[in-house]
């Protein structure tokens, strides 16, 4: 019989062990697993409150009432409430129209409440209670309910608040018309120191006979007509205003002595605009200054703007009479005024220039009679939106898309004007518009119809507009902008104009002149 080995059973015992470790470490590590999950679990426990804490204020923060919301949810007491209120408010009006004021009495006593507690919710930020609110639903609905009792149904009341609408429109109109004459009153006002001023220069002007004699030679210079100068006209009545903008264009001059001012005025401004030329240093600057009444040919026979509207149409009498002057209607005869000139400049009063203007006279005009800028950017300076033209006689002959252009500081072509006849055009239209269905009183209407294809459009920079009624203009634009015209009510020699741009315009007026101290002093 064979003998086993000795060693047999030792491996056994080995692979037994082995099986007893590997267990043991697994439970081990299976216990330090338990261990480090507890551990954590513990220290989000701990954690948790301080976190619920720093989140707390913003929970808060997003709990504070938004009462515009508030008023829009349909479930909410507040809008119940405004809802109420607005029907009752309806009521008063009707109760007080029946002479039932004790009623309308109790309406607008409902009503006040009303309004205090909802201010009151809006101040605290938080919605109204039942509690707070139920009291006074439940007695403004009972007042709401007498009120439709004693025959206030909603025929008669969307009756009574149409009627009120209507008349609340027409006040609304009213008031717009009022405010525009106002307004256009405001523009025209001449400040006590300017009329102090014309006064001044017109009583020096009448006492000095020499200066009358010296403004009569200058009448006959040979400057005043030749085509190598450059030559800008100015119809104007404001004497200030006219001398800003001579002498803003004679400061940003190279050569000031090359240039010939012709300005046209009426009678009662004629002296003193002839008087403080002769006073103030114009650079070698020509000027002219003419009386408009002295122009004998302008007459009711040859211009149609001199035959003003009948005392019948009352809407005419509501607009500016400036759209009635003839000064600012004398821009379409300037051939007439200077027949012997070929090219003019023609600059408005409330403009202020701003650098070199004598490149303007050897632009290229393509044969077109009117330089200016277009002002089309916005639809609204479109022709459409100047011109009626649901009349054929306007819809047969120009585009509605057409774009606009602006008056303020314009090149003429004094040439290809009278090749064209453009007075002729003008004197048309004014008389297919005497019954004012073409358009609306001004110079730009008819300039647009007279002038059509014949303008030629400038880079925007030569003139920007808006001076006298936008508060937002670009500075950088202004900046660039060789003329900028201060156009619109608000004039910077007002006190309702624009502040921010009077400074452009104050630097031109000439505050070291004797009479103009002795009358702001006053």
């Amino acid at each position: 019989m064979r003998r086993r080995a000795a060693d047999y059973r030792r491996p056994v015992r080995r692979k037994y062990w082995c099986w007893i470790w590997a267990l043991l470490g697994l439970f081990l590590v299976a216990g330090l697993l338990l261990f480090v999950v507890q551990h954590n679990q513990n220290e989000d426990r701990d954690g948790k409150p301080v976190q619920e804490m720093r989140e707390s204020p913003q929970r808060e923060a997003h709990r504070v009432l938004n009462f515009t919301e508030e008023l829009v949810s349909t479930t909410s007491l507040s809008r119940q409430l405004a809802e109420q209120m607005t029907l009752a408010k309806a009521y008063v009006v009707i109760a007080k129209e029946h002479n039932n004021l004790h009623l309308a009495w109790e309406l607008s006593s409902r009503i006040r409440s009303c309004q205090l507690l909802l201010s009151k919710a809006a101040k605290r930020g938080e919605p109204l209670t039942l509690d707070e609110a139920e009291p006074i639903i439940k007695s403004l609905s009972s007042l709401i309910f007498k009120a439709q009792d004693a025959h206030y149904d909603i025929a008669t009341t969307i009756t009574t608040m149409k009627s009120h609408t209507q008349a609340l429109e027409e006040r609304a109109n009213a008031a717009i018309v009022q405010s525009t004459v106002f307004g256009q009153l405001a523009a025209e006002a001449l400040p006590k120191s300017l009329h102090c001023l014309n006064v001044k220069l017109t009583v020096d002007w009448i006492k000095n006979p020499s200066l009358q004699q010296l403004m009569e030679e200058t009448r006959y210079s040979p400057r005043l007509v030749d085509n190598n100068l450059y030559h800008f006209c100015i119809f104007s009545d404001s004497l200030l205003a006219t001398s800003v903008v001579v002498n803003s264009t004679v400061s940003n001059a190279d050569h000031p002595q090359q240039l010939v001012f012709h300005v046209v005025t009426n009678g009662i401004s004629y002296g003193a605009m002839q008087a403080w030329f002769h006073h103030n240093d114009l650079k070698g600057a020509t000027i002219e200054v003419q009386n408009i009444e002295e122009f004998t040919w302008l007459n009711a026979s040859f211009a149609p703007i001199m035959k003003q509207p009948s005392d019948a149409d009352a809407e005419l009498k509501t607009w500016n009479q400036k759209y009635l002057s003839l000064l600012d209607h004398l821009r379409f005869y300037i051939p007439d005024i200077y027949p012997q000139l070929e090219k003019v400049v023609f600059l408005e009063d409330d403009v202020v220039v701003q650098k070199e203007l004598t490149p303007l006279f050897s632009l290229e005009m393509h044969g077109n009679v009117n330089g200016a800028v277009e002002t089309c950017l916005e639809a609204f300076h479109r022709y459409y939106r100047y011109l009626n033209f649901s009349s054929p006689l306007i819809s047969s002959k120009f585009d509605p898309q057409a774009c606009g252009w602006a008056f303020g500081m314009n090149v003429f072509d004094l040439i290809a004007w009278r090749k064209a006849n453009v007075t002729s055009r003008y004197h048309y239209w004014q008389q297919q518009n005497t019954d004012g269905t073409l358009w609306k009183l001004g110079t730009l209407p008819p300039g647009l119809l007279a002038f059509y294809g014949l303008t030629e459009p400038l880079d925007r920079r030569w003139h920007v507009l808006g001076l006298g009624y936008d508060m937002n203009i670009d500075s950088r634009l202004i900046e660039s902008a060789a003329v900028i015209h201060f156009n619109g009510h608000m004039k910077p020699w007002l006190k309702l104009g624009i502040g921010r741009y009077k400074p452009l315009w104050e630097r031109y007026v000439n505050t070291s002149h004797p009479y103009l101290q002795d009358c702001v002093a006053a």
